[in-house]
Parts: structure tokens; sequence; C-alpha cells
């Protein structure tokens, strides 16, 4: 097979759903620029751009026994592609021709676009790379014998980037690095009374007698002390904001001049750095007494507006050459931060300011390509501290940890471990919740199955009045039992909130809102509160069961309820509409995930409202590019919060979206009562039995 010939083929596999026309034009390009490239390095450079569209960061190969590549290892990365079968059985043939007996990794080693590294090799050089420059658009890292890891070059860059600034923090070298010595000087060795003793003040015996030993709260204090990185998982209600509120307090305590103190808060979307704020403020009043200063919690910021972003181009005002300056940096929701972001971010931070980064594992990956939380997580259940950390645990927490072998632990990894905590005890949760999250968590199928089958309900019975024993209800719905749920909700004994309760709200106060900024301000707060007490999330956009199509059916049916008007319903903008934010607009003041209300101001005219931690933050709607109703959304976009009452919404079939950690994501959004649509039966053990794959590279 000629290029030109595979070329064809590959825009044929686009034109028929299989590729991105970015995929295809890839391999186009590189075949331009170098006329000798081989069928089968275009072959791999299309597959590798598709699985970056998808969220991976590399294309691991291994050659097979029999010569050329492992048929069966790459056909297990084709199956994520979900490729239509028409596309699916031409590559098999093209990889058996291009890619079998015949191949070698000279195909690829001998382009001029491709730059070959060896993993084990001693050397400066990948730290010269540039992520932006197109001279070397791929990377071939050949590591053990027979395998390789192919990337597109940035993606290459961006994971050694954060490798290096890991090891950087752990003090620990790498084979293909040279780690720069941090600026700040060896700190003095700890007085660990002293330690224990604020510890000890901070997590009283009491504030945890529901906790099981360890306290693992009081082992992540101990451990963001001692280090300049510290990562702290767990899933929610098990404390990551209040055991950060007290890493806070801590450092403030420990600092010989706090109010000179420089911390920021921060998380990949607005919504979620309102909320890592609101939850350490609420945390800070019993603190208080620990501290020797009248130092004030300051916002808390988006990673992008932290950082920066310089108009028009990838790159931000705070870098390398400019770091930002902080002392201490709080991130939550970690694990949707993108390998991009998370290089750019520990680039720009100083070495001697202090970084905990917050997050659950668990949860679904960055939108964007990578697995950052994933990563930096992949050993924590196992709590593999080495002696020197136990025995540091010992003397500042009084907690006694067994000694663990991990199964198999690199240099970084081990040096990452020692400040990697997991929280394990959830205190947000009723049981049933916890419980089923828990199950999802775990991938047990039966016991996920026998839950949902004792909590299954006849569908169409949102007025039911029938006691219910379980803070969950699973059914297999038709999509206007949504509708009813989201209308009417649920009465009775088994009151649930929907969005009447948010729309009596504004309709009761509005009259008495309009006389005064105190009374206005007040009935605006009271509705965005009441708003966050329900809500739908889809797995999907599209379809009957995607949040567009929910979207409108719930708008039309609080317009036939009443609780909406028909003549305002029929335009972009009309009071009571929920809007979610998709794009940063630093220059009007909102971000990416913010989600608020349009309400009638003061003065009359419709404005767009959301709550920034305690702050109420207002623009008028015409300045709003960037929007989508959200009386639905989908459960990525709704990582970061929580609402008493959630329903979540599954596809009618199944596919590579609907995964464990989505199904996990979703569920956990749910703070007292869950509402589950199944459509199809059977979907919820498929998700269970689906848990997510991202390639990549890893830590290393």
């Amino acid at each position: 097979m000629t290029p030109s010939t595979l070329l064809a083929t590959l825009n044929d596999w686009a034109d028929q759903g299989g590729l991105r026309q970015l995929d295809s034009a890839l391999p186009r390009w590189i075949a331009q620029q170098e006329p000798s490239s081989s069928p089968a390095l275009l072959l791999l450079t299309a597959v590798l751009a598709r699985l970056e569209g998808l969220g991976h960061t590399g294309l691991p190969l291994h050659l097979s026994a029999a010569g050329g590549l492992d048929q069966t290892a790459l056909g297990s990365v084709v199956d994520l592609l979900d490729w239509p079968s028409v596309v699916e059985e031409a590559f098999k043939t093209l990889a058996q021709d291009l890619l079998g007996p015949g191949f070698s990794w000279e195909a690829l080693h001998s382009n001029r676009l491709v730059r070959c590294l060896q993993k084990t090799a001693h050397h400066a050089d990948p730290l010269v790379l540039d992520a932006e420059d197109l001279g070397q658009p791929l990377v071939l890292q050949m590591e053990e014998k027979g395998h390789a890891w192919l990337s597109l070059r940035r993606y290459w860059v961006y994971q050694n980037k954060i490798s290096q600034a890991i090891a950087q923090r752990t003090q620990i070298s790498t084979p293909i690095m040279n780690p720069i010595a941090p600026d700040a000087s060896p700190e003095r060795p700890q007085d660990l009374e002293k330690t224990r003793a604020l510890l000890d003040s901070l997590f009283p015996a009491s504030v945890n007698t529901a906790d099981p030993l360890p306290n693992w709260q009081k082992i992540a204090c101990a451990l963001a002390l001692r280090g300049q990185l510290t990562v702290i998982t767990g899933g929610p209600g098990t404390g990551k904001t209040f055991t950060a509120a007290r890493v806070l307090v801590a450092a403030l305590a420990s600092a010989p001049q706090p109010d000179a103190l420089r911390v920021a808060l921060a998380a990949p979307t607005g919504k979620a750095a309102a909320r890592l704020r609101q939850s350490i403020e609420q945390a800070l009043p019993p603190l208080r007494g620990s501290l020797r200063s009248s130092w004030q919690l300051g916002p808390a910021k988006t990673l992008h507006a932290l950082l920066g972003r310089v108009p028009g181009s990838r790159r931000f005002k705070y870098n390398a050459q400019n770091p930002l300056p902080l002392d201490i940096l709080i991130v939550d929701e970690t694990s949707m931060v993108h390998v991009e972001m998370m290089a750019s971010l520990l680039e720009a931070l100083p070495q001697s300011a202090k970084l905990v980064m917050l997050g659950d594992k668990d949860q679904l990956a960055s939108v964007e390509a990578g697995s950052v939380l994933g990563d930096l997580c992949a050993q924590a259940d196992g709590a593999f501290y080495d002696p020197a950390t136990l025995a540091y645990l010992t003397e500042t927490t009084g907690c006694v940890l067994p000694s663990k072998t991990p199964p198999a632990e690199s240099a970084l990894a081990h040096s990452l471990n020692q400040q990697t905590v997991m929280l394990r005890h959830s205190h947000r949760f009723g049981s049933d919740i916890g419980q089923l999250a828990e199950a999802v968590r775990q991938g047990q199928v039966d016991a996920v199955a026998a839950f949902l089958k004792a909590t299954q309900t006849r569908a169409g019975t949102p007025d039911s009045t029938s006691p219910k024993t379980s803070p969950v209800e699973s059914m297999n719905p038709i999509p206007a039992d949504v509708v009813a749920l989201a209308v009417k909700g649920r009465r009775g004994s088994t009151a649930l909130p929907s969005y009447a309760d948010y729309l009596q709200v504004l309709k009761s106060g509005r009259s008495e809102a309009l006389k005064s900024e105190a009374d206005h301000n007040a009935w605006v707060r009271d509705v965005l509160t009441a708003f966050d007490t329900f809500r739908i999330l889809c797995a999907v956009h599209e379809g009957p069961w995607g949040d567009r199509t929910l979207n409108q059916a719930v708008q039309q049916g609080l317009v036939q309820a009443g609780w909406l008007s028909a003549s305002a319903a029929q335009g972009d903008w009309f009071e009571g509409r929920p809007v979610l934010i998709t794009r940063n607009d630093p220059g009007v003041g909102v971000f990416n995930g913010d989600v608020g209300l349009v309400l009638t101001s003061l003065t009359g005219g419709l404005r767009f409202y959301s709550l920034d931690g305690e702050a109420l933050r207002s623009v008028a709607v015409s300045r709003l590019q960037s929007v989508e109703t959200a009386f639905a959304m989908t459960i990525h976009k709704s990582q970061g919060s929580e609402f008493a009452h959630t329903a979540l919404v599954l596809p009618d079939r199944s596919g590579p979206l609907l995964t464990r950690e989505l199904l996990y994501t979703g569920m956990t959004r749910a703070r007292t009562h869950l509402s589950l649509f199944e459509p199809t039966p059977g979907l919820v053990a498929q998700a269970v039995h689906n848990p997510t794959r991202r390639l990549s590279q890893g830590l290393s």
C-alpha cells in the first residue's frame, strides 16, 4: 500500500465516523512534510490522534515474538475507539499487513518527524523539548525491550514536566531527568512535640469519634506540614476540605510571620472554586484560636484565572520565568485537571511553595487528555509508607500504621507515596447512598444489582405517597417520568425537592424583593439556594435521554404547569432560566462551569446571578456569550457540585462513555436522595463492569 492510498483510506474512515477530520489531517500533514513516511507510521499517527481526542496521552506499542506489533495488544487499544464495525474490520486487515510480521521500529526511527528517545538514557535532552515545536511532532520513547510509547510531542513534554516537578518537590531523581536543586534551603528539623501538640489541638478526639482508627485526616495534615507536595484523595464527605482547612491553619500557626503568608485557593471550574472557598471558610471559625494573626482567607479562582491565560495562545502570564507569588496553594477537584494544565501549574509554582492537591481518584478523569490524579494516586489505597514516614507519623499523630510493601514501586512512586493520603470514612451520605456508591467504586456488580432491585419503583409515580425506607430509588422509565419528577417532585411522606421549589420561592418573594437592595439580595440568595437542592444529571448530550432534549422538555413542562410564562420561555432569556457558563470570560467575570439563574434585577432588567462562596455576583444577560440552559446538565459538568436530590439519567444503550467512574461520579453528587433512571435494564451492571481506561505513560 502506498502512502497516498492509505491517506485515502483514512479519509474514508473519517466519512464513516471512525475518525475526526483532524485525525486524518495529521497523517496527511506528515506525508506532505516527509514524503518518504511509511504507511505504517501514517496509520499509527491516525490512531494516536484519535486516542488523544478521547483523552488518552499516547499509544503503547509492543513487539510480538512472531515479529511485528502484537495484534492482540493493538486490538485492545482499538476497542477504546468504539469504531463502526466496518472501520474496525478494515483496520484489522491493514494492521496485519502494515504492522504485522514485516513491521520493525525502523519504520518510525528513520522518519525525521519522529523524535526517538531511550527511557533509560541519563541526559537532559528531554527537558529542552518544546511542546509547540512542530519540527518533530511525534515522540517515540523506547522502554524495555520490545516496548515503546508513541505520543504527540506536546503530551510527552507535559507528562515529563509533571514527573520532573513531582521529583523536585519530593527530592527524588529519575533516570531521564536532571533535577534542579530547589530554591529554598532545607528546613530545620521540625520540633515533633510542638507539631504533635498543634495537630492534637486541630484534631481533638471528640471531633473524630465516628472515624475508624487511624485518623487519616490527621495523618494528611502531618504529611502536609512535612513536605512541599501533598496529595489528599477520598470520596465525597470524607473531609478533604475539612482537612485542607486544618493544613492551612497549621501552616499559619507554624509560620514566623503568618500575616505575610501568601495563600491561594483554586479549582478547574468557577463552581468548584467557589465551593472550595465556602467549605474552608465554614471550617475556619472554630480554628481561629490556633492562629496568632488576623489573617483572612482570600478569594478562590479557577486555574485559568490563577495562572492568567495570555489571550490568543496556550501560554500563561505566570510560568517558570515569572512564578506565582505564593507560599501555599490548595487545589480542589484535581481529577478534573488535564495534563497540560497540571504541567503549566507545576511549572509556575515556585519550589518554595507548599502545594496541597485534593480530589477523588475514582471520579471521572478530565475531559481533555490525561489522568493526572489517577497517576498520582496509583497506589493510594495501599498506604505504602516507609519506616521513616511511619516513625514520623507515630511521633506527630499518635497513629501507628502497619508497614506494607508495595507490589512494585519506582523511586518516584515511592517518594510520592510518602506524601499521598487516602481518606476512607464518609460523613456525608446516608448509609444507602454511601453503600451503593462504594459498591460501584469497587466494581461489585452483584451487590449493586441487589441494592437497586430492592429500591426499584414503578415508573411514572412522581406523586406517590407510599413511605420509602431508602433515600435511593431506581426505575426503568420513559422520558416523561423525568420531566414529571422535575416539575412535580414527590410529595407526601416521600417529599423530594424539584424545580417547583425554587420557582415557588422566586414567585412568592419577587414583589417584596423589589423594595430595597437588601431585600432583593436576600431573595436572590433564597432562590439560588432552593435551585441547588435538585438537579437532573445526564450521561450524554444527545438523544431522548440527553441533557439537550431533557432541558427543552423540562422547560416546556414547567410552562404547562404554570411555573414559567409561555411568552417568556419562548425566548433565549427568561426569568427563572438556569444557566451554565461554558467558556471562561474574565472580562465579564464568569468562568467555565459557573451555574446560576436569570432573575429580575432591582431596576427591572434581567441579570445572571450566582454565588461565589458567600459573595453574590451578577452580570447583565446581554454580556453573556457562551451559555447553556441547565435544568439538565452532564455528569461531567456537575463535578464539584452536590445536590440534596439528584436525578441521575442514563442513556438507553451502552457505550464507551457509560463507565463505572461516570456512574460513581453521578451518584455521589446526591447528598440525601438519589433517583436513578435506567431506560434499559442492565445498563447499570454494564457500567459497573466497564471501568474507565485512560492510556497514560504515568509518572516515571
